[in-house]
């Protein structure tokens, strides 16, 4: 049910998963990237706030596109040990407020849903452009939510159906075998990220891991690899040297690749330079080149962009009262 509260619109995480089908969330995802591109996105720097006991965080993300009548807050948390209290490890919400006048317009109480689905979406994005012609095997590091929702929107842009799976908990890996298999997936759980990379051409690493787990050495001719678990810094899954061994590096906003995700430590190592590293949004228009053969090696390092939340919460938004009116 929706509850207004004066004219600011409470929107439940029911309304939102009942509205999200009418959503083509990789298209809301490709006009993200493009208003980023023509610079028409006004995207002040990441708040975030760090919990060392129990170990948690918060991303504050917010921001307008030139034209938009609306402009969006989002607050988005992460919680590691909140399974043991039987909680999800992440929640959040957004706030939609009127660009014309600045007063409060929605309330979408998502509980982190929207950002999940949202960087799903892009890793599709960034697989549509850059992955294979033909994948042969995709491989996912990880077995939370991002690693089933990564596979999932995978479907919409790949017909490949074989998919090998590693998590550091054995038990962890079972599980997400079990569900990816439940949406169409054979699965194969491998020991070892290395495992991983020898028989998959498309790679997702969702975790938030703090050491590289994939290796420069393992990297095979034709890979891609999208990188989304290292989206604070401290966090880190792929070796510096994979960057230097790259055909092509794509980034979802160069500004925030310099301080936080996998090219943060590439820079810093010098194992790449900024002017190498392309941005998806202008893949996405056509100003700069995707694949341009089956043996590049090509590597998405995101880490989540606000107008990614803007574009996710207008679509939402749109049907949300469209359907109310």
């Amino acid at each position: 049910m929706t509850i207004s509260v004066d004219t600011v619109r409470i929107v439940s995480r029911g309304e939102i998963d009942a509205a999200l089908p009418q959503v083509d969330v990789v298209a809301a995802m490709e006009r993200a990237f493009a208003a980023h591109a023509r610079g028409a996105a006004r995207l002040p720097p990441v708040g975030e706030i760090r919990f060392d006991d129990p170990p948690g965080e918060v991303h504050i993300k917010s921001g307008h596109v030139a034209g938009d009548d609306l402009f969006v807050v989002k607050v988005a948390t992460g919680f590691y040990e909140n399974a043991a209290q039987g909680l999800p490890s992440s929640s959040g919400l957004m706030a939609v407020f009127d660009a014309r006048n600045g007063q409060p317009r929605a309330i979408l109480l998502d509980g982190g849903s929207l950002t999940d689905i949202r960087t799903a979406a892009a890793g599709a994005v960034a697989a549509k452009y850059l992955a294979p012609r033909a994948v042969t095997g995709i491989g996912i590091l990880g077995s939370g939510i991002q690693a089933r929702l990564q596979a999932q929107y995978l479907m919409r842009v790949t017909d490949c159906r074989r998919l090998t799976v590693w998590a550091r908990r054995a038990e962890g890996a079972a599980a997400c075998a079990r569900d990816l298999e439940a949406l169409g997936f054979e699965v194969t759980v491998a020991a070892t990220p290395e495992a991983v990379v020898a028989v998959s051409d498309l790679i997702v690493t969702t975790t938030a891991s703090e050491a590289p787990l994939l290796n420069a050495a393992d990297l095979r001719p034709g890979t891609h690899v999208t990188a989304i678990g290292a989206d604070s810094d401290g966090k880190q899954e792929l070796e510096t040297d994979i960057f230097a061994k790259a055909d092509l590096v794509v980034t979802d906003a160069l500004a925030q690749a310099r301080v936080r995700g996998d090219i943060s430590h590439a820079l810093k190592a010098g194992t790449i330079v900024e002017a190498r590293i392309v941005q998806l949004g202008d893949i996405v228009t056509g100003k700069a080149a995707a694949r341009t053969s089956e043996a590049q090696i090509t590597i998405a390092d995101l880490t989540g962009v606000a107008v990614q939340d803007i574009e996710i919460a207008k679509a939402v938004l749109a049907v949300i009262e469209a359907g109310a009116s």
